[in-house]
């Protein structure tokens, strides 16, 4: 017997263990505490980076002031409350929201496309609603009652919802083919671009200005009641990608082995899809297009957390939180007495690492 069956051994009557299936479940649980290990890293490292970020500004704040700001607010001076509850704290709190929505949508989606290059980016769900957000800014179309604040963000969500139904259609029509419905997702980039190219042509300087700014992905239209909706549509989404977790692992064997073991191979995918499309779209509404952390944010968790879904689910939203929280930070800092576009931050950062996570693999997606 191994070293763990000498130190307890097999009670009276119990079956005999072979020495190779114990070590295999032992080194199944140092898996299973390292991928736990890794999401506690994970969850202090985007506790650091919120932190940090909110001090970040005109005035630098200190952690302790900030937690007393929000969980003893008479405990601080007015000024300090009101920088950190009213201007900081809700830019902070979107970048996190998003870049989990983001992350966790872009995760989903690779698995069920079976393509390492698939995301809310690449698929034409930003491009639908940068249709959407410029249909507002323009010509000043959207759902009869919405109000005029709201336009441009309801617009952009039904545009990138109505995207992803493309795509469920598209599923439908060809039997759940993967490669096509890639193919179908690029075709619909460049026909959703070239239609936000046509309304940037004829727009008024004002309309276009704002069009650019909105594509370029920005959190400072973040508010306390748009932060309510982010946080319950990931809230919501999460556990039932959770459950899904074991098909998802089954549907990365490959479509015929998970249809070979009685999953339904097409309602995953309908259910798959139906999340990304609530992630990506409401994401996208509120923070505008912002590329990247939808891609590389998987990469990263299965990196750190191997392809088990129970763990890369919650750990991709821990890494794409982490990664627009840091691209958060550095907005604020690359350019002095002023703050970027995240959207300009993370194309610049997301190059990079994308580059490398190529070449890292030798070629091999």
């Amino acid at each position: 017997m191994n070293q763990l069956d000498r130190r307890r051994p097999l009670p009276q009557g119990a079956p005999v263990v072979p020495e190779s299936v114990g070590t295999l479940r032992l080194e199944y649980r140092r898996t299973q505490r390292r991928r736990m290990s890794g999401l506690a890293a994970l969850l202090a490292a985007l506790l650091w980076a919120v932190l940090t970020d909110v001090g970040l500004g005109a005035t630098d704040i200190g952690a302790g002031d900030i937690l007393r700001a929000v969980g003893l607010p008479d405990t601080v001076d007015a000024q300090t409350r009101i920088v950190v509850q009213e201007l900081r704290l809700p830019f902070t709190l979107m970048a996190v929201l998003v870049g989990a929505s983001l992350s966790l949508a872009g995760a989903e989606m690779q698995t069920v496309l079976d393509n390492p290059l698939a995301s809310p980016f690449t698929l034409g769900v930003s491009s639908a609603a940068s249709l959407g957000a410029a249909l507002g800014f323009v010509l000043g179309l959207g759902l009869p009652g919405v109000p005029v604040e709201w336009l441009v963000s309801v617009n952009a969500f039904v545009f990138a919802f109505g995207s992803v139904l493309l795509l469920q259609a598209a599923t439908r029509a060809v039997a759940g083919n993967r490669h096509v419905l890639v193919l179908c997702g690029v075709a619909m980039v460049f026909t959703f671009n070239a239609l936000v190219a046509l309304l940037q042509y004829v727009a008024s300087p004002d309309a276009l200005q704002q069009l650019v700014f909105w594509s370029m992905g920005s959190l400072s239209r973040a508010s306390w009641p748009k932060l309510q909706i982010m946080a319950a549509v990931l809230l919501l989404t999460l556990p039932f990608a959770m459950r899904a977790a074991w098909s998802l692992n089954v549907l990365r064997l490959g479509v015929p082995r998970a249809r070979s073991l009685g999953l339904d191979v097409r309602e995953i995918q309908f259910w798959s899809l139906l999340r990304i499309s609530v992630l990506a779209a409401t994401a996208v509404a509120f923070a505008g297009t912002i590329g990247f952390v939808g891609l590389v944010g998987p990469h990263i968790a299965r990196m750190l957390l191997g392809e088990d879904h129970r763990f890369l689910v919650p750990g991709s939203a821990l890494v794409g939180a982490l990664l627009l929280s840091l691209a958060s930070m550095a907005s604020k800092t690359l350019v002095a007495g002023a703050v970027l576009p995240i959207g300009i931050v993370t194309a610049i950062v997301g190059v990079p690492v994308l580059l490398w996570l190529i070449f890292r693999k030798g070629g091999r997606t």
